[in-house]
C-alpha cells in the first residue's frame, strides 16, 4: 500500500506538524504541509531549516542529504494539494469540531485510498472518523512532542477502521525509524491514560501538605529515577495543555474520581501559569528566579515515591485487563513515550505485586475514596502470586 513514492500530507504546521513532517521527509517521503496561515508557514519553514542547519553542524546529515530533505518539504495554503497523497496526517488543535470539519474537507480532495490520520493526544477516533463518508481508512496516530525526537508512536485504529490499514500503516511508522505500538480506542490511549496519576497523586500529595513541588519532584527522581519530576514535567509541557488532557481524559471516562482534575491544576490554568513556555508554572522560571530547595529526607521520599508509583501501575494493570494494549506494548509505550526508567508492569513483578496491592488497599481504606480502587487483574494476581512477565 505505502512506499517510499507515497506522498505524506500533514495538516497544520505547528511544532507538532513540523515534526512530523520532518520525520516523513527524512525517511525519503514527499511532503506536503497545509496550515491557512501564511504567519504560521513561515515560521514552520524558518524552524525546519533551522533543524536541518542545526544536525548538519553536528554531522548527522551531509549538505547533500539535507538539500535533497528540504527539497522534499512543500507548503501549501490550499486543500487541492492533497490530491496526490496516499496518507494525511492532522496535528491541529485539540478541538473534536474542527478535527471533524477538517476531515470531512480533506476526504472531498483526496483519492479512494488515502488514510487519514489524526494525531489527537486524547478525543475520540471514533468521533473524528464519524465526519468521513468512508471511516474505515480513519484511524489515530499520535506521535509525541518533539515528533522528530521522541521514537515512540502509538497507532489508534476506531471501531470502524479496516485491520489491513492499520497493519499497512505500522508498516509505514516503523520504516520511518519509529517504536510503534497498538492502542484501543479509549480515553487517552496508553500513555495519557496511565500517565496521570504521575501528575494527579503528586497534586494530591502537595495539596494536602504532605510535601511541596520541590520534594516531590526530588523524590521522584531521585528514589524512582524518573528523569524529571512531576511538576517539573508538567511545567515542561505546558499546564494548558496538561490540565485540557487531564481535563479531557476524566471527561471521557464518565466522570470516574481516578482521574479527576485538581483545583490547584485548574487555578494555574486560569493564571495564565502555563509553566516554562509563560515563564511561571509550578516553578518561577524568570532570570532572577531562586526556587526554594527540596527537603531531601530519604525516608519521606521513599512514602511518596511508593505512593505515585502504586497508581501509576494500577492504571497500568487496568489497562492491560480492560485489553486496551498488551502488556509489551504498555512497558515499551511507557518507557519510550514518557522515559519512564522501567515498563509499570515489570517494576511492578520487581517490587512485588503484594506490595503494590496492600499500598492501594490502605490508601483506599484510609481515604474511603474509590480513586485508590485496585484493578480486578491485580486483586485476582496478588491473592495467586503471579506475575506478569516470567
Amino acid at each position: 500500500m505505502f512506499s517510499k513514492d507515497t506522498v505524506v500530507g500533514v495538516i497544520g504546521s505547528g511544532a507538532m506538524g513540523s515534526g512530523i513532517a520532518q520525520v516523513a521527509a527524512m525517511a525519503g517521503h514527499k511532503v506536503i504541509i497545509y496550515d491557512s496561515n501564511e504567519a504560521a508557514i513561515e515560521k514552520s519553514k524558518s524552524n525546519l531549516n533551522n533543524l536541518l542547519k542545526k544536525l548538519l553542524e553536528k554531522q548527522k546529515l551531509t549538505e547533500q542529504a539535507a538539500t535533497e530533505i528540504s527539497q522534499k518539504l512543500y507548503f501549501s495554503k490550499s486543500f487541492n494539494s492533497f490530491s496526490e497523497c496516499g496518507i494525511i496526517i492532522e496535528a491541529i488543535v485539540e478541538n473534536l469540531e474542527v478535527k471533524q470539519k477538517v476531515f470531512s474537507e480533506a476526504e472531498k480532495i483526496v483519492s479512494e485510498n488515502c488514510i487519514l490520520a489524526t494525531n489527537t493526544s486524547s478525543l475520540s477516533i471514533a468521533s473524528v472518523a464519524s465526519s468521513c463518508k468512508k471511516n474505515s481508512r480513519v484511524l489515530g496516530i499520535h506521535f509525541f512532542n518533539p515528533a522528530h525526537i521522541m521514537p515512540l508512536v502509538e497507532i489508534i485504529p476506531s471501531l470502524s477502521t479496516d485491520a489491513s490499514i492499520v497493519t499497512e500503516t505500522k508498516k509505514l511508522i516503523d520504516s520511518w525509524g519509529k517504536l510503534t505500538v497498538i492502542a484501543k480506542d479509549t480515553p487517552g490511549f496508553i500513555v495519557n491514560r496511565i500517565a496521570r496519576p504521575y501528575y494527579g497523586e503528586a497534586i494530591r500529595i502537595y495539596e494536602e501538605g504532605f510535601a511541596d513541588f520541590q520534594t516531590i519532584d526530588w523524590a521522584m527522581k531521585e528514589i524512582g529515577g524518573f528523569k524529571m519530576g512531576p511538576f517539573e514535567l508538567m511545567d515542561f509541557i505546558g499546564n494548558d495543555v496538561n490540565y485540557k488532557v487531564t481535563e479531557t481524559v476524566w471527561e471521557q471516562f464518565f466522570y470516574d474520581t481516578r482521574y479527576k482534575p485538581s483545583l490547584t491544576q485548574k487555578r494555574l490554568f486560569e493564571s495564565g501559569r502555563f509553566g516554562k513556555k509563560s515563564g511561571r508554572g509550578y516553578y518561577d522560571y524568570s532570570e532572577e528566579a531562586v526556587n526554594p530547595e527540596p527537603q531531601k529526607d530519604k525516608e519521606l521520599g521513599e512514602k511518596i515515591f511508593l505512593r505515585i508509583l502504586s497508581m501509576l501501575i494500577n492504571e497500568a494493570v487496568d489497562a492491560f485487563y480492560l485489553n486496551v494494549a498488551s502488556k509489551e506494548d504498555i512497558d515499551l509505550a511507557m518507557t519510550k513515550g514518557v522515559n519512564y526508567p522501567k515498563g509499570l508492569l515489570k517494576w511492578c513483578d520487581q517490587i512485588g505485586i503484594d506490595k503494590i496491592y496492600n499500598q492501594l488497599k490502605n490508601l483506599q481504606d484510609e481515604y474511603g475514596e474509590d480513586r485508590y480502587r485496585p484493578s480486578v487483574l491485580m486483586k485476582r494476581m496478588e491473592s495467586k502470586g503471579e506475575k506478569f512477565f516470567t
